[in-house]
């Protein structure tokens, strides 16, 4: 029999066309369970109950939010080690320190940031103009959707990532979508996700609700009802874009995290400085997770001479010496192998030579290409060979490293490594604001693969790295803003005013005010 579905505050049989199992990565074998790929049947209940739900959500105080996302963080936390096993049958990420020491706690600290910015309440952006009698801030949105990757099976789940803990804290419920990589890691977050629902006095039953897959035209039908607001999505390319598509066509808003192949430029100065550390912190980089970060180094960019050669001496020595790591699943493997030959196609050569490992696996890959070569199809050249793989371009000039520069597609990352003698800055400032234009976070000397959960973080990027360069999917509070609305109140009397926006409630939270930020005695909740 099929694993349950989570709909409308129950577990239940789905109404499931087929049933499919997770993979081994490690030995290609399937793992016991069955889980159901539900139809239209059970989306659309889901669809009804989240409504309902909405209709709660939307008047809870803050702390009734809060209260739950802190609770289900703790579930979490004392059953880590069951997690942390599960998770590494079905992905071969590793029990520790992947999970157990990376991943499950950036997880728990999300879900605690979520609780304390539904707290703080500086999310909503009170604003009062005492001159109109006009006051705003953003409301929830309404129902939430939210598909997660294979890559993070925690941190970006549908049912526990960044996403679901934004949309929570915001007041919305969450329609959330397992992934087939980690069918029982996902039904295990739900399972603590819906304890944590009934044990918080005040969430309605279907607050959260489950379900592993679908159809490809069910989901983007999902997308496309009337009773969907929004959609937070982490994947591939090809399937944002088919459900962005269904949510544009039917003015629903869709966030997007797709591709990135987060360009590092390797200026000459930097090399002759410390060349051993730079090639030790790429290797590092770009096998983590066998290369399946969505900010993996995937393209590095050099200028010709001794120093991008022996960066690329160095580093095949390097990729050659270890096999390939495990990757997630077979998709991934073909898609891997797909991208580096449709790089290869346009001339690049490969210089490494090394062996796969263990089942879904690819041979470490380093691939070179000089400047002339990667402008005559610059589009092709950038093709995402998501895993533990590179290409490094080896531009004539700064001229001709600037050009390729503008040829870069959006990406969540560019990076710039430059000498600290100062040798390089006349390249960097030439540099600098055609690549920062491209990216969301432009770093300096150090690799993108470190993403800290902290305010000030940007993870988004212009298109294809997400559908929308605003927006941020890591870092609290302003992940919440996608998923609300801008509210304004003309002339609408105080007690009728949601609590942040009334002047003689507890509580003290910003505001702005008449053109500038005070702290006043207002409400905390958001309702």
């Amino acid at each position: 029999m099929a694993e349950p579905v989570l709909i409308a505050g129950e577990w239940r049989d789905a109404d499931a066309s087929s049933t499919f199992q997770a993979v081994n990565p490690r030995t290609t074998e399937e793992l016991p369970g069955d889980y159901p790929v539900s139809t239209w049947q059970d989306l659309d209940a889901m669809l009804d109950a989240a409504v309902d739900a909405y209709r709660v959500m939307r008047l809870l105080p803050a702390e009734t939010l809060a209260a739950f996302l802190d609770l289900y963080a703790s579930k979490i936390e004392a059953d880590i080690e069951t997690l942390a096993t599960v998770a590494d049958e079905e992905t071969a990420l590793g029990k520790s320190p992947r999970f157990m020491n990376g991943e499950i706690p950036r997880t728990i600290n999300q879900l605690q940031q979520a609780a304390a910015a539904a707290r703080d309440g500086s999310w909503a952006t009170p604003t009062i103009d005492t001159g109109t009698g006009l006051r705003s801030m953003m409301r929830p949105l309404g129902v939430v959707c939210v598909f997660g990757p294979n890559n993070f099976p925690f941190a970006y789940n549908g049912v526990a990532g960044g996403d679901f803990a934004a949309a929570i804290a915001a007041g919305n419920p969450v329609i959330a979508k397992g992934h087939p990589s980690h069918p029982k890691t996902s039904q295990m977050l739900a399972e603590f996700a819906f304890e944590a629902v009934k044990e918080t006095d005040g969430m309605p039953a279907s607050a959260v609700q489950f379900f592993q897959r679908s159809s490809r035209d069910d989901g983007a039908k999902l997308m496309a009802d009337p009773r969907n607001a929004a959609l937070g999505f982490t994947g591939s390319r090809p399937a944002g874009m088919a459900l962005k598509k269904a949510c544009d066509d039917n003015g629903k808003l869709a966030y997007l995290e797709m591709s990135s192949i987060n360009p590092v430029v390797l200026l000459p100065g930097a090399l002759s400085e410390k060349l051993d550390d730079i090639v030790e912190q790429f290797l590092g980089s770009v096998l983590m997770g066998c290369g399946q970060f969505c900010t993996n180094p995937g393209l590095v960019l050099g200028l010709k001479g001794d120093g991008i050669e022996s960066f690329i001496t160095k580093a095949t020595e390097q990729f050659n010496a270890k096999p390939g790591g495990t990757l997630l699943n077979e998709a991934g493997q073909k898609s891997l192998s797909s991208g580096i030959e449709a790089i290869k196609s346009v001339g690049a050569t490969c210089v490494t030579e090394g062996q796969a490992g263990d089942g879904f696996s690819v041979p470490n890959t380093l691939l070179k290409i000089d400047g002339a070569s990667f402008l005559s199809d610059p589009e092709k050249v950038q093709t995402e060979a998501f895993g533990n793989s590179s290409l490094v371009v080896i531009a004539d000039d700064v001229d001709q490293l600037l050009a390729i520069v503008r040829t870069l597609e959006g990406n969540l990352t560019g990076c710039v490594y430059s000498a600290a003698a100062g040798g390089d800055d006349e390249a960097y400032a030439a540099i600098e604001p055609d690549l920062s234009d491209r990216v969301g976070r432009l770093i300096n000397d150090k690799m993108p693969t470190g993403v800290a959960v902290v305010s000030a973080q940007n993870h988004g990027g212009p298109y294809p790295a997400t559908g929308h360069p605003g927006f941020t999917a890591v870092g609290f509070p302003a992940t919440l803003r996608r998923f609300c609305k801008l509210t304004s109140y003309d002339n609408v009397r105080e007690a009728r005013l949601p609590d942040l926006l009334q002047d003689t409630n507890p509580g003290s939270v910003w505001r702005w005010v008449d053109g500038a930020y005070t702290q006043a005695d207002i409400g905390a909740a958001v309702g």
